[in-house]
């Protein structure tokens, strides 16, 4: 399930605790982090949470009593303890993928909570999700220091999209009983989707809210992120299904989903080595083998690709002037105004110290294409030079301003045939921009070749 724990780091734009303390020492509820969050925000998040307790209370209401067997709660205590296994076996691994997350965050509970929302009454699968993310907020996300209210509206989020889920399998007739019920399968694929959708909508919701745009893979996550999901929710369906008929074959999902968890792992440690830490973008070497597949790319479909190298003027003084910690505030600023200045399938990456590098993927051919590069160069030149950037300082806080470029550039394969012709070409323009007088942009022009001479007579 997709946890607003991450998803809304960066959109809150609050790093302190959930809560400020009165004197006395007890939580004061006007100190909340919630409260610090835009009014529309703060509005949604009490919205949904209503929702999910008004959603509770209804079914309680209209439920038949009946319905809450010994059977049905002794399955619900099973399902919570699974979970409650599930999460103390992969505490280790979900730490480490917590930290190695980026804006979102996937934890593989759903597929206890979909199995809830699948076997139980809608108000007893609420009991139950409440328990599993009570436990998960004690063994996970409170040593995190994640503020209380987005674990409390991703629960609310879950409580909503089982409610979902569960009103798509009764409408099929209840879950498959045989080989042959093509309605009960359906129900679950329906279900399925919902249970996505709804929680999927939630989170962007809020996040959408709470800062500008962020980008459409902040707001949903990234494709393999959800694909994750759905297959948690698949073997969550799975289970149901399992218990249905054995109970006990249900304890067989949990060594896969145990190996999921490493794979995922895996992957995400795969990210973080291929990130630089203090800017978020590709290390140079992650750069180099994306920025290579990209330019091999081009030349199998003829196309062009240009890149850029970009080097901040003077910067050795603002590390003299204020301090290494405000540089590096200074270099990610840098990089957030590059990331945000160059289309979603351009490659950004930090080259080393001061210089940053830029992949212009997918470019038109010929004068067209160079113009282009030309284009995107000066605007990244012109968002650099008008960067504001907040710095805490052992003097106090203050705003550095001033800040300049030089950028060179050079195009495949106008410019040269590989990446690291090229490269040379871009940083040989670099220098020429530096020697210009700086905050210049240089990009390689057309090879001017001599005609051949003719003998006079």
């Amino acid at each position: 399930m997709r946890h607003l724990a991450v998803a809304a780091r960066e959109g809150a734009g609050v790093e302190e605790s959930a809560h400020t303390h009165s004197p006395a020492g007890r939580a004061d509820p006007s100190g909340w982090e919630l409260w610090r969050l835009p009014a529309r925000a703060v509005a949604l998040v009490l919205l949904v949470e209503a929702g999910g307790v008004a959603s509770v209370v209804s079914h309680l209401t209209t439920s038949d009593r009946a319905a809450f067997t010994g059977e049905v709660l002794a399955l619900a205590a099973f399902l919570t303890l699974l979970s409650v296994v599930h999460t103390e076996l992969a505490t280790g691994i979900e730490r480490i993928r917590r930290r190695a997350a980026e804006t979102s965050y996937f934890d593989l509970s759903s597929v206890w909570t979909f199995a809830a929302a699948l076997l139980l009454p809608p108000a007893l699968a609420a009991a139950v999700i409440a328990a599993v993310y009570l436990h998960l907020w004690h063994r996970v996300w409170r040593p995190a220091k994640v503020p209380l209210h987005r674990h409390v509206y991703t629960t609310a989020t879950v409580v909503l999209a089982a409610g979902a889920a569960h009103a798509a399998v009764e409408e099929a007739g209840g879950l498959p009983g045989t080989p042959d019920d093509v309605a009960g399968v359906a129900g679950i694929a329906v279900a399925v989707l919902l249970y996505v959708v709804v929680n999927t909508v939630l989170v962007a919701g809020v996040i959408a809210l709470t800062s500008e745009w962020p980008g459409l893979r902040a707001l949903v996550g990234r494709l393999d992120d959800n694909a994750l999901e759905v297959a948690t929710l698949c073997m969550g369906g799975l289970a149901a299904v399992a218990i249905g008929s054995t109970p006990w074959l249900v304890a067989l999902v949990l060594p896969p989903i145990l190996v999921l968890h490493r794979a995922v792992l895996v992957r995400h440690l795969e990210e973080v080595a291929s990130t630089d830490p203090k800017t978020g973008l590709l290390n140079s070497a992650a750069w180099q083998a994306e920025a290579a597949r990209a330019v091999r790319r081009a030349q199998r479909g003829h196309g062009a690709a240009a890149v850029l190298i970009l080097d901040l003027d003077h910067f050795k003084l603002v590390n003299d002037a204020h301090g290494h910690l405000a540089g590096d505030d200074v270099l990610a600023a840098v990089a957030a105004e590059l990331r945000a200045g160059v289309r979603d399938g351009d490659l950004v990456g930090r080259f080393g110290g001061e210089e940053f590098v830029v992949l212009l993927a997918d470019l038109p051919s010929g004068a067209l294409g160079r113009a282009e590069v030309s284009s995107v160069a000066e605007r990244l030149r012109r968002l650099v030079a008008e960067l504001d950037v907040p710095v805490c300082t052992p003097d106090g806080n203050l705003t550095i301003t001033g800040l300049s470029v030089s950028v060179g550039g050079a195009s495949v394969p106008t410019d040269g045939a590989t990446l690291d012709h090229v490269l040379k070409v871009a940083d040989a323009n670099l220098y020429a921009a530096k020697r210009g007088g700086r905050n210049l942009v240089r990009i390689a022009g057309p090879v001017q070749i001599p005609a051949p001479r003719t003998q006079s007579a």
